[in-house]
C-alpha cells in the first residue's frame, strides 16, 4: 500500500500564518500538524511509501522534512506557483498516478485533518471489497454546519446511498472526510472521471461520481476530527485537541 498525502494547496484562509509556509508545518501542540497525520496512518497493512504532493512554491521545504524523516517519503512536484493554478484535489490525484505509475492500494488524506481514531477497523473494513473505495465519515454532530462539507447518507452495509457536495438543506450530519481508500483495481476510475466530467478540482464531486457509477462504502470514525481549514479552526486545535 502507498499512501499519498495532499499538501498542494496554498491556505489561503489561513493568510497571513502560511502565507511562506506549507499549511501541513503548522504547529498544532508543538508538533507539525503532518507529524500528528503520519502518526496516525503509518499503522496502514504492508505499507511501502509514503508520497506527498505539493507545489513549486513549497516543494524545497517539503523536500528538506522529507529529507530528516526516518521512512520512506517521496515528494512530489505538481508544478504550480498559484492559488489560480492548482490543480484540485482530484487533480493531483492523477497526476501522482499519470507521472509515477505503481500497483498498488492508495490510502489519500488531506493534509489539513487532524484526528485521534485508530484505524485499524477501518482499514479491516477498506480491504473487505477489493473493487470499491472507502471513505472516511465523521458526524459533526451540527447540521447548521455540515452545508460546509460533502454530506453523506449511507445503507445498513455501510454503502454509500446519497452524496451531496456543501447543500444548502444538508439531510444529515455525517460528512465526508478527504480520507480515501482506493483499491488498485479503482484507480484508473478517476482518468475516467476526469474524462467524463472535464473537471478535476473538487474531490467531493469526484466522490458522488464513484458512488454512483460504481459503488462506495463509508466508515464512520469517532473521535476527535478537525479540518484546519481557516485560523478558526487552527486555534480550536491548538486549545482542545488531544
Amino acid at each position: 500500500m502507498k499512501i499519498l498525502i495532499l499538501a498542494a494547496g496554498y491556505g489561503t484562509r489561513l493568510y497571513p500564518l502560511v502565507k511562506d509556509t506549507p499549511k501541513a508545518f503548522l504547529d498544532i501542540q508543538d508538533k507539525p500538524l503532518i507529524a500528528h497525520v503520519i502518526d496516525k496512518i503509518k499503522i496502514a497493512p504492508d505499507l511501502n511509501e509514503f508520497l506527498v504532493v505539493t507545489n513549486n512554491k513549497f516543494f524545497k521545504a517539503f523536500d528538506e522534512w522529507a529529507k530528516r524523516q526516518a521512512f520512506n517519503v517521496r515528494v512530489i512536484n505538481d508544478g504550480t506557483e498559484t492559488p489560480e493554478q492548482r490543480l484540485g484535489s482530484i487533480g493531483d490525484i492523477q497526476f501522482v498516478l499519470k507521472q509515477h505509475p505503481f500497483s498498488d492500494d492508495l490510502l489519500v488524506v488531506g493534509s489539513d485533518n487532524l484526528f485521534n481514531f485508530n484505524l485499524e477497523d477501518f482499514f479491516k473494513f477498506a480491504q473487505k471489497d477489493k473493487n470499491a473505495a472507502t471513505i472516511g465519515l465523521y458526524d459533526i454532530q451540527d447540521i447548521s454546519h455540515a452545508h460546509q462539507f460533502g454530506v453523506v447518507s449511507i445503507d445498513k452495509n455501510k454503502k454509500i446511498i446519497l452524496f451531496e457536495e456543501k447543500p444548502l438543506h444538508p439531510k444529515s450530519t455525517l460528512i465526508a472526510m478527504c480520507f480515501y481508500y482506493f483499491p488498485k483495481s479503482t484507480l484508473p476510475f478517476i482518468a475516467q472521471y476526469i474524462k467524463e466530467e472535464g473537471k478535476a478540482d473538487r474531490a467531493g464531486d469526484y466522490i458522488k461520481w464513484v458512488a454512483e457509477k460504481h459503488g462506495a462504502y463509508g466508515f464512520t470514525f469517532s473521535g476527535k476530527w478537525y479540518d484546519i481549514g481557516s485560523i478558526e479552526a487552527y486555534h480550536d486545535a491548538q486549545k482542545n485537541f488531544i
